[in-house]
């Protein structure tokens, strides 16, 4: 193919989103001056190539996603996604014209152009699933998507002057099955690829062309007859080709789906499969190949159809089908098909005067050249016949990037070609072609043509520095989602496989009271800390989750656990990150214990990857979009860091042990009534109060519980951290270990002490050594009995459950050693584990009764209850 060099002409600049105009949606038209044109939005702009400035822009409700002029009659049709098919009058577009002037200066022209508003009488056929159409004089043709197939409907077209709605259904069939894409339920999802068609008519067929755009065109008899059939031939009917996203070419004579509905058989004999691309058919086109009708088509007037030889389709990634009848071996009339591999991804094409196919890739526009590869006649063949396509194609660079959409004039005045061009940043331009002469060499420049030239190439630089710079940001964000997925493997596996050791990244709770405001709150501060060699960047989160008592027992309850998330960024190596939150007491007063706060660590795997994959911010349209099924299903990946357990034994406070200098004030309880407040401000001095708690306290004996455990068991479980150190004190010491006042219980060797509850209660511990006489026959075994104290039988309760939680763990460990128990009097251990059972029964009992007496009588009922659940806390056996 000669040299060319194109002549390239902005006529003006439209509007596009941010990263530029997505292929597949954008139209260019154009008829005489007028050029028509669709960015994919809501906007159908006209433009006057002459006066070189917008005359109107009409808003459509939705995105327009295909354009058809019907040249004739001056009808414009737009197929607008899930509304339907709109029609305008171009010789009427002021009725509704309303001009905004934020409308106006949206525009990049150079004159500011009305914007009119479509009326929504003007949708001629509402339907939310139209996918494509195509417009001739008398017959409307329409490809819907169903459920799972694609449905052409023929509609027949009013005469010229009447109401442009068209008349009744005259024909349908069903296509091939496809898989719908992915959407919400209820509501599918637009299709990536919108369906291609085209109308074919014979040469005997006067059908109305549409000019400007690839609506339909002219085979030559021969080639029609052998693509289309016999049936096709005689009854001088126009055929629709149907190009699909799956990559089906197939075909439908119009003639013999209309008289299907008066006649029905069949409707599969209706559609003929010509090819399968095996790629999304996204252009069909017809052209003139041969030589010797070359001379001849440069002689037709522009109004003149051109009957075409060569029948073409181009697939998304490059594939293309030429179709052109060629004569075989024995001298036979026969389809020759080629496919060939050209450049892609092809956003757009269109076919040109001297056989030559224009096709647009990201980075460049192309043309190829079906003609110059034609056999020369052999001496047994007709001396008229046809000669074949080139066996292979070699695409030539025009130096044009980021063409979205393309218009060709078949000739110019000057016997060129000219292509009308809409490129990803919104420009319009036209370039002027001279494929046919050579250049002889390296002519002399003006200063004119220099400055030119100039701006042609910086225009290109322009383009390629943005594509440069999409591709690049594309690439970053994987290498760092990457990397970030590499990390997230390795934590995750140091992690998983620590077992029981040390853990490269731990976190520690500990509690503390802190006062805020006018109360006193329990607070929690967990410790997270990076012993590993990784570091925990973007994508990780530190999860706490607070479990009260309550919601722990009671699963039914309306209550849940309270869970604080918190980012965690640039936590590298050695690096420790600190969290304090509140446990309680909550808004009623009351701290319900225990309290379980559990540490996690969460990878957002749809925040990384997701976010590298399906960037919000990119709409590059030199990026292919990534398909859904990528995406992660999961949204990440959790893995527990610790568990702890908050109890009374924690949260017990000792205003006493404060030196008195430094004694802090006491503890305030629970929010008080202002009622009561008031009433015991307005008592005498020296007068005892008279609420609830204090009458509890003076009047009725506290209540104890206590648990006995062997001093040889303890002596072994306390030996490490606590030699020399008398045994009650060391028991005292070990079970505050996690209270801030462990020290000062250790500095004054105390071995009973007395605290404050969260509520406000006294609590007493005390833990003294005794003798048990009856169980061994050897003689008495030394035991350490702990013993609690308190008014309030809720805080003796939690105290005895954190006490008896530690003494589980301390058996359990000392199991696992080995240690033996000494021999003991089993009729002794049967009698007192019947005489539990007994009391474990009468409990049931007084509990039944109470739900069935009256007041008078339950008070003893009560009663009873509470010395059996006394004698129940005092067992009579011992941990060993």
């Amino acid at each position: 193919m000669a040299s060319a060099a194109p002549r390239v002409r902005y006529l003006a600049g439209f509007c596009c989103p941010l990263g530029g105009l997505a292929a597949g949606k954008p139209r260019v038209l154009y008829h005489e001056a007028e050029v028509f044109l669709s960015t994919g939005s809501e906007l159908v702009y006209v433009y006057d190539q002459e006066g070189g400035l917008l005359t109107a822009a009409f808003r459509f409700p939705d995105q327009v996603w295909h354009l058809e002029l019907l040249a004739p009659r001056r009808l414009l049709y737009a197929l607008c996604a899930r509304r339907g098919l709109y029609c305008l009058s171009l010789d009427h577009p002021g009725r509704s014209r309303s001009t905004s002037r934020d409308d106006r200066d949206s525009e990049d022209g150079d004159q500011p152009s009305p914007v009119i508003p479509v009326d929504p009488d003007a949708c001629i056929l509402p339907d939310a699933a139209l996918c494509a159409f195509t417009v001739l004089d008398s017959v409307l043709v329409t490809l819907v998507q169903g459920p799972a197939r694609w449905k052409m409907q023929l509609f027949e077209q009013p005469c010229p002057g009447e109401d442009p709605r068209p008349g009744g259904q005259i024909g349908e069939v069903e296509l091939s099955t496809y898989a719908p894409p992915a959407g919400v339920p209820g509501k599918p999802a637009d299709p990536h690829f919108l369906p291609v068609l085209c109308c074919v008519s014979p040469s005997g067929s006067r059908v109305p062309d549409l000019l400007g755009g690839p609506g339909g065109f002219t085979l030559e008899d021969a080639l029609f007859g052998l693509l289309f059939g016999a049936d096709a031939t005689l009854l001088q009917s126009p055929v629709v080709l149907c190009g699909l996203p799956d990559g089906q070419l197939c075909c439908v004579i119009l003639k013999a789906l209309v008289t299907s509905r008066s006649a029905p058989g069949d409707p599969n004999a209706l559609v003929k499969i010509l090819h399968h691309l095996e790629e999304p058919v996204i252009f069909i086109g017809a052209l003139k190949t041969e030589p010797q009708a070359a001379e001849a088509a440069e002689n037709f007037l522009p109004d003149e159809d051109v009957h075409s030889d060569c029948l073409v389709a181009l697939g998304h990634h490059g594939r293309m089908l030429a179709i052109k009848a060629s004569w075989d071996e024995s001298g036979k009339l026969v389809p020759e098909l080629r496919e060939y591999c050209l450049p892609g991804p092809v956003l757009c094409a269109a076919c040109g005067g001297g056989g030559r196919v224009y096709h647009s890739t990201p980075s460049d526009l192309c043309v190829v050249d079906l003609s110059r590869g034609s056999t020369p006649l052999g001496p047994e063949q007709p001396e008229e016949g046809p000669g074949g396509l080139p066996p292979m194609l070699c695409p030539a660079s025009l130096n044009i990037c980021s063409v979205v959409s393309l218009s060709a004039s078949p000739r110019t005045h000057e016997g060129g070609t000219k292509l009308l061009a809409l490129s990803a940043k919104g420009r319009l331009m036209t370039c002027s072609l001279d494929l046919d002469s050579e250049i002889p060499g390296p002519a002399r420049m003006t200063t004119e043509s220099a400055g030119r030239k100039i701006k042609e190439l910086l225009s290109g630089i322009g383009d390629i520095s943005e594509r440069v710079s999409f591709l690049k940001k594309a690439v970053d964000q994987r290498n760092k989602a990457l990397t970030s997925l590499n990390e997230a493997m390795n934590v995750s596996c140091a992690l998983l496989s620590s077992g029981a050791g040390p853990r490269p990244i731990s976190c520690t709770t500990s509690t503390t009271w802190s006062r805020l405001q006018t109360q006193d709150m329990l607070m929690a501060t967990c410790v997270l800390e990076n012993s590993s060699s990784f570091s925990l960047d973007q994508g990780w989160t530190l999860c706490i989750q607070v479990l009260t008592s309550s919601c722990a027992l009671d699963l039914d309850s309306a209550c849940s656990a309270i869970t604080y998330t918190i980012p965690v960024d640039q936590l590298g190596p050695g690096a420790r990150r600190e969290v304090t939150l509140p446990l309680g007491p909550g808004e009623n007063g009351g701290l319900d214990l225990p309290v379980t706060v559990s540490c996690t660590l969460f990878y957002s795997l749809r925040e990384v990857v997701g976010g590298a994959l399906a960037p919000s911010d990119s709409e590059d349209p030199f990026l292919d979009e990534c398909p859904s099924d990528v995406l992660p299903e999961q949204e990440g990946v959790c893995l527990p860091l610790s568990r702890h357990t908050v109890d009374m034994l924690q949260c017990l406070r000792f205003p006493g042990l404060a030196p008195p200098h430094t004694r802090a004030p006491s503890p305030l309880g629970p929010t008080r009534d202002p009622v009561a407040t008031f009433l015991e401000t307005c008592r005498e001095p020296g007068s005892q109060p008279a609420g609830p708690a204090s009458l509890r306290a003076e009047f009725l004996p506290p209540s104890v519980a206590s648990i006995k455990v062997s001093a040889e068991l303890l002596r072994a479980a306390l030996k490490d951290g606590h030699s020399g150190v008398p045994l009650c004190c060391a028991t005292l010491q070990w079970l505050l270990a996690e209270n801030a006042a462990v020290d000062i219980v250790r500095a004054r060797a105390l071995s009973s002490i007395q605290g404050v509850a969260p509520d406000g209660a006294d609590v007493h511990l005390i833990v003294r050594e005794v003798a048990m006489t009856d169980l061994c026959p050897a003689g008495p075994i030394q035991a350490v009995e702990i013993q609690v104290e308190s008014s309030s039988l809720a805080d003796i309760c939690r105290a005895h459950h954190a006490v008896v939680g530690r003494m589980q763990t301390m058996v359990t460990e000392q199991a696992a050693q080995g240690s033996s128990a000494p021999d003991l009097r089993v009729q002794y251990l049967r009698q007192i584990h019947a005489n539990h059972e007994t009391l474990l029964r009468e409990v049931q009992t007084l509990r039944d009764r109470l739900c069935t007496e009256d007041e008078a009588s339950s008070c003893a009922t009560a009663q009873r209850l509470l010395q059996v659940y006394r004698q129940l806390r005092h067992p009579s056996l011992i941990l060993l």
